[in-house]
């Protein structure tokens, strides 16, 4: 046995198939903050000079993990109603604005949350949930931001401990601006008693009644409660070596998909543990299936993420690098492209969490844009919109020209309701020119977002007696208990067990020469997304299926798009 053998912890299971032994430290017999700190430091320490962590298997005592499976933790759906909003509109720029904000949103856990160390998924492993939101609402002033009607609180405010009042969700306002995001065959099945899902995150504040009707004043009402939305989310551990998961999620009523990858490349650089996406992780990919935007795709890349204050025990994320936003597919023509670019940290003083970011146009068959990773890549001409601020607070946004704006056709002009759904070509002709001339000027900014009043959306999740035995929360449950009563020498015995039991069935696939196949998912990694399964598709039309104490839109005709 080698010396880096001995210093495993017995309780730590060996895995022959990793590219390494086991990351690992042993438990601390003081509970405290000083023995978690301890821990950490001695971590820290055996993670130095490893070339990817995320590839190694990181076993950490179960008093440093969150009392949440990583199936359920990991996820960019922190706000559904933003990413159902994405094909409200029937103007492509806005819906590059919808997008923009979704990506602002998705990951609202690193902006209110702690940092924190979920379990290790396990091969196999597979986690669903859905959504009942509302809609966003919609001013009758095209310059304000839409405005979300749940899990939201005041600019400034306090976060209150109460459970919050269901005021701003059941609050009478138009949703929705196209006509052809309607959908029939509306489900009425409303329950009045409690939903038969579990949310397991404590809901965040939503606004007063004040400050509700203030901003309800410049609204377009309608009678009624107006019907939810429902979003649905389902993925699975699709490999253990590297560890890699395919997630897929869907609006029906909204025609909108969510598909890709994960997969993190980890490293220890100093007293930060630097994340970046691995090797199958593309991104993100939008998919509108009908509507408005019918046919477009937007690949959303990731940036890279660091942690820091792991000596203090004080956890903060940072983010560096640029994403980026390309549209493709949907109608002939220029497309727009956004770049988001996060600012150094500085090595003195706070973290200021900046961003900068440009909208650009591409028109078809360029290529060049392949090589705008920064602002100061695009060439003036091409920038239609700019913007800036925190990703953790305010983002403002200004246009800049005419090129956002939608190209007024001959056959429109004469038309009450102009056509909204092609780009100019760069020069604007003087005739759409002259159509526009009601427009704001280029210096004035507006919110794209203000993040600080946005709560996170809690999650549905079909209580324990209706999930299958390899559903994250059924497989960890009695961890969690252990967790959460602090009992973590017996959630240290009840994590072993389970990443034994994989062994073992990893061990027998290797016996009868077969390959672990994905329940859920096609093994198909090299798009950077994966196809549902037949058995997928099943699941997702179960979800989509479950009862509602509300009425959802389009859930009696909720289905998938082929």
């Amino acid at each position: 046995m080698s010396d880096h053998d001995a210093t495993i912890p017995t309780d730590v299971v060996l895995d022959e198939d990793a590219p390494g032994p086991p990351i690992s430290v042993p438990e601390s017999a003081d509970a405290g903050e000083g023995g978690k700190l301890k821990m950490i430091v001695q971590l820290v320490k055996k993670c130095l000079g490893v070339k990817d962590i995320a590839a190694m298997r990181l076993s950490l005592p179960a008093s440093l993990m969150e009392p949440i499976p990583n199936l359920e933790y990991w996820h960019y759906l922190d706000r559904p109603d933003m990413f159902a909003a994405i094909n409200d509109t029937e103007d492509p720029f806005e819906r590059m604005l919808a997008v923009l904000r979704f990506t602002f949103t998705k990951d609202l856990k690193f902006v209110h949350g702690k940092v924190c160390k979920p379990y290790n998924s396990v091969l196999g492993e597979h986690f669903r949930a859905h959504w009942d939101v509302v809609p966003l609402a919609y001013s009758s002033e095209p310059s304000q931001l839409p405005i979300p009607l749940i899990y939201t609180s005041p600019p400034g405010s306090a976060k209150s401990a109460e459970p919050p009042t269901l005021l701003s969700e059941t609050a009478s306002v138009k949703s929705g601006r196209s006509s052809k995001s309607t959908r029939s065959g509306l489900s009425f099945k409303s329950k009045l008693g409690k939903s038969p899902s579990t949310a397991p995150t404590s809901p965040q504040p939503l606004p007063q009644t004040d400050d509700l009707d203030a901003r309800m004043s410049s609204l377009n009402l309608a009678d009624g409660e107006p019907p939810r939305l429902r979003v649905v989310y389902v993925t699975e551990q699709v490999s253990h070596h590297p560890p890699v998961s395919a997630y897929y999620a869907s609006c029906p009523a909204r025609h909108l998909e969510l598909v890709g990858i994960d997969q993190i490349s980890a490293k220890v650089s100093g007293t930060t543990l630097r994340v970046s996406p691995g090797e199958y992780n593309q991104g993100l990919f939008v998919n509108i299936k009908g509507g408005p935007g019918e046919g477009e795709r937007y690949h959303i890349t990731h940036p890279v993420a660091s942690v820091n204050g792991i000596l203090r025990g004080s956890f903060y994320v940072t983010v560096a690098d640029s994403t980026i936003i390309t549209c493709s597919g949907g109608k002939r023509g220029p497309k727009f492209r956004t770049i988001i670019e996060y600012k150094e940290e500085s090595w003195l003083g706070k973290a200021h969490f900046l961003l900068e970011g440009v909208i650009h146009t591409v028109n078809e068959g360029d290529t060049e844009h392949n090589e705008w990773t920064k602002v100061k890549h695009v060439p003036h001409s091409r920038v239609v919109a700019v913007f800036d601020g925190s990703w953790r607070g305010h983002i403002r946004w200004r246009r800049v020209g005419l090129g956002s704006y939608p190209q007024v056709t001959s056959s429109a002009a004469s038309s009450p309701v102009p056509s909204h759904e092609t780009l100019p070509r760069t020069p604007i002709s003087s005739a759409a020119a002259s159509k526009l001339e009601f427009t704001r000027h280029d210096d004035e900014y507006m919110t794209l977002l203000d993040l600080s009043t946005l709560g996170i959306v809690p999650k549905c999740v079909r209580p324990l007696e209706k999930q299958l035995p390899h559903e994250s929360r059924k497989l960890w449950r009695n961890v969690t208990d252990n967790l959460l009563k602090k009992e973590f020498s017996e959630a240290t015995k009840e994590k072993v067990a389970i990443e034994q039991r994989q062994r073992d069935e990893a061990a027998e696939r290797k016996r009868k020469g077969v390959e672990f196949v994905p329940r859920y998912f096609e093994k198909n990694l090299e798009r950077g997304w994966a196809e549902l399964t037949p058995e997928g598709r099943a699941a997702v039309e179960e979800e989509l299926n479950e009862e509602s104490a509300f009425c959802i839109e389009g859930s009696e005709s909720a289905k998938l798009s082929p």
